[in-house]
């Protein structure tokens, strides 16, 4: 079965963005191969919020070989032509989704999508990118989450010009 795959950014005191959503506080390292990154996977999913942040930054949200999945009640799919827009139901959806044959599934970024679909038991790891900063609040990653949810240190690295420390977990059920 295909897992889902958390990933993000996050501050060292534990913030997915700052207190406007901003996201000006994270780094980008040389030593960060996204396209080998985003090659893993065959599908995205993404919160409104999210989605909203990255086009604000120039990004149309369709990606040449990837689905996109937007989970939103507020917008309206003829506006995003190229992405695929999801009402209501999210842990059904990424149900089916995870069924199918494929690559693994990105979640990317949303601290809400993330949180709902880890209560209901869809999330499988958790990869985040711990960037040497302390916001002093924002967007928590858990925001009072659920429950307490246990892991598995599975992979680490430094990335030596930033500082930044790539870290992925598994998630014990």
């Amino acid at each position: 079965m295909r897992r889902v795959r958390y990933g993000g950014a996050i501050s060292l005191d534990g913030f997915i963005a700052g207190p406007n959503g901003e996201a000006d506080w994270i780094l980008m390292d040389p030593e960060i191969d996204f396209a080998a990154m985003f090659a893993q996977y065959d599908t995205l999913l993404i919160g409104r919020k999210t989605f909203t942040q990255m086009q604000t930054m120039g990004g149309g949200g369709s990606m040449p070989g990837i689905d996109v999945y937007v989970f939103s009640t507020t917008l309206a799919a003829a506006d995003h032509p190229g992405v695929r827009m999801v009402r209501e139901g999210a842990p059904d959806v990424v149900r089916g989704l995870k069924e199918k044959p494929g690559k693994d599934i990105a979640l990317f970024g949303g601290g809400e999508l993330f949180r709902s679909l880890l209560e209901a038991g869809l999330v499988d790891t958790v990869e985040v990118a711990v960037v040497p900063v302390l916001l002093g609040g924002g967007v928590p990653l858990m925001g009072g989450g659920p429950r307490r949810v246990p892991l598995r240190l599975t992979s680490q690295k430094s990335l030596k010009a930033t500082g930044i420390q790539m870290l992925e977990y598994n998630i014990l059920k």
